[in-house]
């Protein structure tokens, strides 16, 4: 099996979805997208794709082209039901792709905040054992929006937080990947972001909490990538293996 995490520029990369997917025993290739051109592979050809977080707001195509590509590559692989995890500034890529572009937020949405699932998401077998409800890490100023046809999954008090798509996609808002180290970076580098910390919450608030909260954070993402790589491997038996050329 074989696996494409997509990295965005000043994301956290795969992180700790790293540990199911060795432990899978697949294979994983990460690629930046937005500046390493073409993958050795096509991606179409993966048997799971991952794209992830990053700095860069989703509607700014103007500045970074990359990302009108990355919307074709997604509707791309909706189209093929290819297994797809995004999350993050991945998650509101897909959405887009999927027919709702995401918006800016009435304010971030930083630190830890509850997230409660949904009664659809009981039936989700990615993450319907995260029910009723759980504190999730968040850091994003644009959110999400329910495609058409989609499942939303969970919500917090301000908006959607996951969503499943054409039974083979979920994006998720929160950022499930992340270890402690790369919520320190961004702390680090706070001042070059208006929007990377809420009015009510400083820095150390933040460093503090994550640190107490952050081990059993950790499992929870590896339960939400090892569940989605067992659905991608039951896709993979179900679905026949045709190859695709993209342009």
């Amino acid at each position: 099996m074989r696996v494409l995490a997509i990295v965005h520029p000043s994301g956290a990369g795969p992180g700790v979805f790293v540990d199911p997917i060795r432990a899978s025993g697949a294979e994983l290739h990460c690629w930046r997208l937005s500046d390493e051109g073409p993958p050795w592979c096509d991606p179409l050809d993966y048997d799971a794709v991952l794209t992830l977080g990053g700095a860069t707001h989703p509607d700014d195509e103007d500045r970074h082209p990359w990302l009108a590509e990355e919307k074709a590559l997604l509707a791309d692989l909706l189209g093929r039901r290819v297994p797809l995890l995004a999350v993050g500034l991945g998650a509101q890529l897909l959405c887009e792709a999927a027919g709702a572009p995401p918006r800016r937020a009435g304010e971030p949405e930083l630190g830890w905040h509850s997230v409660e699932l949904t009664q659809a998401a009981s039936r989700d077998p990615v993450l319907g054992p995260l029910a009723p409800r759980f504190d999730a890490l968040q850091w994003h100023s644009y959110e999400l929006r329910l495609p058409p046809g989609a499942t939303a999954l969970a919500r917090s008090a301000s908006c959607l937080q996951a969503f499943e798509v054409a039974d083979a996609a979920w994006g998720i808002q929160f950022r499930a990947e992340v270890t402690l180290e790369q919520v320190g970076s961004w702390l680090d580098d706070r001042r070059s972001n208006d929007d990377a910390l809420a009015p009510d919450l400083t820095a150390y608030e933040l460093r503090s909490d994550t640190r107490w909260r952050i081990a059993a954070w950790n499992e929870l993402g590896r339960g939400v990538c090892q569940r989605f790589l067992e659905e991608a491997k039951a896709s993979r038996r179900r679905r026949p293996r045709l190859r695709v050329h993209r342009r």
